[in-house]
């Protein structure tokens, strides 16, 4: 809807600061107009009864007019080049490497070193977990900020961060950072003004003068932690307050009812932007709106205030993707990407969170009928948006798909999430995997599962016994659960060292800022000597590196793999074998996963259901050219064997 006085209001604005809207401004000027009513409509919606509505209002519209001002050129150029791209995030060109750089290659000025690297695996987005200063002993592994400008000095300066993004550009790659939306350490610069009595200050968090309010909230509210920190309220004696802690005691939730907190995030989410991020990773965006007698996770502000980010970054800073880290049900992550009048204009990425889990539950049953139990939700996801598709992250990995996935596919959802965490965790004879449980829950059972992606499937016990043909078998089983990622639709994104097969790190035992969080197992420290190895044929490092960087390449050789919502799953001729159909125009890719540690037998027919009926496919795998047979015959894939075929003629 068209506002005049809105219209007016942003011209005197833009006209006050010598803008030229005719000429070199105009693309911006057409942006902000285009966006202005639902910035005003979604801010209002937020903030119409705060007393300081008017005056924060016209200090928002001015916030994004000096993001722009502030706009380095280059940046300006680039996002021409992206916006011309329409959705540049969707292409199969792209693959992504999460990493923390200390852990990774010691600080930032060593990583411009790795980026060749990067290039040899096939990589051209890194993301960059938590840069930015933190406690060293309650950092949450960098998601507490006490500064959210300033690089901890364990990693170098923002200068040295500046530079890494300048290397990168030059080289057509893209930076990833995290921003934390939700809270704030104990220790940032606001949350110390509140213990001393600020006022303004504690009205940028949750804060009380007894328990009242507080023991409301916890009726409804679950706890996130229940191991290491229980509640979701911490006492402060400084101020004789109680502050809201839903995560760590140290991290100090922000109360987004008060929009000058919406303000200072806006703005610190533009310096990112203005640093050259390409993609902004909103941690924990569920949680950024509490309401008495919910949940306080998912409420329908949460989501208003990321449309109107969506808004305001889309006017400023075009070219830079916002990524909502929900690690939600597939029904509820759904809504992060938009809807009503905002879909797909909400967050860009989400994590296909549960089609990660869902890998992970067909690995351990060596059964895929979950997995495709799950899909209907999953393919709801709107055109122009995109997953960040993995197989391990720096988390744990949770197990919230539906039950009714579970139940569909025969099982008891309880019994069969316990046989996960008892299959992951070891607890079952003959299970391969060296996972540990995290965040059990003494009152429900429920937990997660960590692990590196080669302790899960098995290397670790392989290599503890030095039995080659479970090397193997565990190096093949990597391999299928990096191709899905790969091929599934999404920016994929591997965790380090997964490329080369780090199994469980240890010693995080021994540190005291670690050891209370036995996901620190599965972020290694690497050891270059080790990853050096992937240039020695035959070595375990040579076999997934290379293999990895040989996927990464069929990937990027194919535009039928870029995320155009364009998945269609197979028939479920075998419970052993996941497959799907990629089309788009008149290519077509057939991908096939066999999940068992025995021969998966595929009826010729599963290529017969879809027109036009193919007569010769090519596997992009083995490079084999294969007749499509009768439908009594079989195309027949080794154990934890991958096949990606496409129409012979497309060859």
């Amino acid at each position: 809807m068209y506002k005049k006085n809105l219209h007016n209001q942003i011209v005197e604005l833009l006209q006050q600061q010598s803008f030229n809207i005719a000429k070199n401004d105009s693309a911006f000027f057409a942006r902000f107009i285009a966006n202005a009513t639902a910035i005003e409509s979604l801010y209002q919606q937020l903030y119409a009864q705060h007393p300081e509505n008017n005056r924060i209002w016209k200090q928002l519209l001015q916030l994004i007019i000096t993001a722009y001002q502030q706009r380095p050129s280059a940046f300006v150029e680039r996002d021409t080049k992206k916006l011309q791209q329409e959705q540049w995030f969707l292409s199969n060109e792209l693959a992504g490497m999460s990493l923390y750089v200390d852990r990774f290659c010691g600080d930032l000025q060593q990583l411009p070193n790795k980026l060749d690297y990067f290039r040899e695996l096939g990589i051209n987005v890194l993301h960059l977990m938590p840069l930015f200063e933190s406690p060293l002993h309650e950092s949450d592994g960098g998601y507490a900020v006490s500064n959210f400008r300033k690089v901890d000095e364990r990693f170098g300066t923002l200068q040295h961060l500046q530079q890494l993004q300048q290397n990168m550009q030059q080289q057509e790659m893209f930076l990833m950072l995290d921003i934390v939306l939700n809270h704030t350490s104990h220790q940032h610069e606001w949350a110390q003004k509140a213990k001393q009595g600020d006022e303004k200050y504690q009205d940028f968090y949750y804060m009380f003068t007894d328990r009242q309010i507080p023991d409301q909230f916890d009726a409804s509210m679950p706890e996130i932690f229940p191991e290491s920190a229980p509640g979701n309220f911490t006492y402060v004696p400084e101020c004789n307050q109680w502050v809201m802690t839903v995560f760590h005691q140290y991290q100090w939730d922000l109360n987004y009812r008060n929009p000058e907190v919406f303000l200072a995030m806006l703005d610190t989410i533009f310096f990112y932007a203005n640093l050259g991020v390409d993609i902004l990773r909103i941690d924990a965006p569920a949680f950024i709106w509490k309401e008495i007698g919910t949940t306080c996770q998912n409420l329908p502000q949460a989501h208003a205030i990321l449309q109107l980010i969506k808004c305001c970054v889309e006017v400023a800073t075009p070219g830079m993707a916002l990524l909502g880290e929900a690690i939600v049900a597939p029904k509820k992550i759904m809504q992060y990407f938009g809807t009503g009048l905002y879909v797909a204009h909400e967050c860009d990425f989400a994590y296909n969170a549960t089609q990660m889990a869902l890998q992970w539950d067909a690995l351990a049953t060596q059964d895929v009928r979950v997995m495709l139990a799950a899909q209907e939700d999953l393919a709801r996801k709107p055109y122009g948006t995109s997953w960040i598709t993995y197989t391990r992250c720096h988390d744990d990995i949770g197990l919230g798909y539906e039950d009714n996935s579970i139940r569909k596919a025969g099982y008891n959802p309880y019994e069969h999430r316990r046989y996960l965490k008892n299959y992951y965790s070891g607890n079952i004879e003959n299970s391969p995997a060296r996972g540990t449980l995290f965040s059990i829950n003494p009152k429900t059972q429920d937990a997660r599962i960590s692990g590196t992606l080669a302790s899960l499937c098995g290397l670790e016990a392989a290599l503890a016994k030095q039995n080659e043909v479970f090397i193997a078998e565990s190096i093949a089983k990597i391999l299928m659960m990096q191709a899905q990622t790969f091929f599934l639709g999404g920016l994929p994104m591997l965790f380090y060292g997964d490329e080369v097969g780090y199994t469980n790190d240890y010693t995080y035992l021994s540190d005291p800022g670690k050891s209370y969080d036995n996901r620190w197992m599965h972020r290694p420290l690497i050891d270059w000597i080790k990853n050096e190895k992937r240039n020695t044929v035959g070595s375990i490092e040579y076999q997934i590196f290379t293999q990895t960087q040989q996927l990464l390449q069929i990937r990027k050789q194919l535009p039928v793999l870029s995320d155009y919502s364009n998945i269609t799953w197979l028939t479920p001729h075998n419970i052993h074998v996941a497959g799907f159909m990629r089309s788009y125009g008149s290519e077509r890719i057939y991908a096939l996963f066999n999940y068992s540690n025995k021969a998966a037998y595929i009826t010729w027919h599963a290529f017969k259901e879809h027109v036009p009926v193919p007569k010769k496919l090519f596997n992009y795998i083995n490079q084999q050219v294969y007749t499509v047979g009768a439908d009594y015959e079989y195309l027949i894939l080794p154990p934890y064997d991958i096949a990606l075929l496409a129409l012979q003629e497309q060859y």
